[in-house]
């Protein structure tokens, strides 16, 4: 247990050393605060957002901004806004940058490929409700030509059956 405490203070020591080793404990810490929010009951999930959106519009730190995205972009509907998300990330993306920097330019690129399946979705599912709309517009033509020939149909056998009814 003692090794703990002192790895600990090493590592803080570290930090204030070297300031990188800070700011990937930061980011380690929206990180671990996401995942955290992520796994929570939605009344916490609500409530870790709207803690953040305060925090952020006291302090629009870049710390906050990325704490603040990260839960726009992990948490579930109605919770989630990847535009938002992608606003809040884009001047802080680095992907050269270790901590903070890496990370909102992680979390930017799910964001855009989370983007680009949801227009994806769409498109495929207007192309679907296009073809579908063709597809009954055929049918209904369809029907319709059975339907003259049914009609066709019936008209020749009355008129045969006349012909049989004249010849009697």
């Amino acid at each position: 247990m003692w090794w703990l405490v002192a790895a600990l203070a090493l590592l803080a020591g570290c930090a204030e050393l070297d300031p990188r080793v800070g700011r990937m404990l930061d980011a380690d810490a929206v990180l671990a605060e996401a995942v955290q929010a992520a796994r929570a009951r939605p009344a916490e999930q609500k409530a870790a957002l709207a803690r953040a959106q305060q925090v952020f519009l006291n302090d629009g730190s870049a710390l906050n901004r990325l704490r603040l995205a990260a839960l726009l972009a992990t948490l579930p509907d109605p919770l989630h806004d990847d535009a938002r998300a992608a606003e809040l990330l884009e001047p802080m993306v680095d992907a050269a940058a270790p901590g903070p920097g890496r990370l909102a330019a992680w979390l930017r690129a799910q964001v855009v490929e989370r983007q680009r399946l949801v227009r994806e979705l769409e498109r495929s599912a207007g192309e679907r409700a296009a073809a579908d709309k063709e597809r009954d517009k055929r049918e209904e033509a369809l029907r319709q030509q059975l339907e003259a020939l049914r009609a066709i149909e019936r008209g020749i056998l009355e008129r045969e059956e006349r012909l049989r009814r004249r010849q009697n």
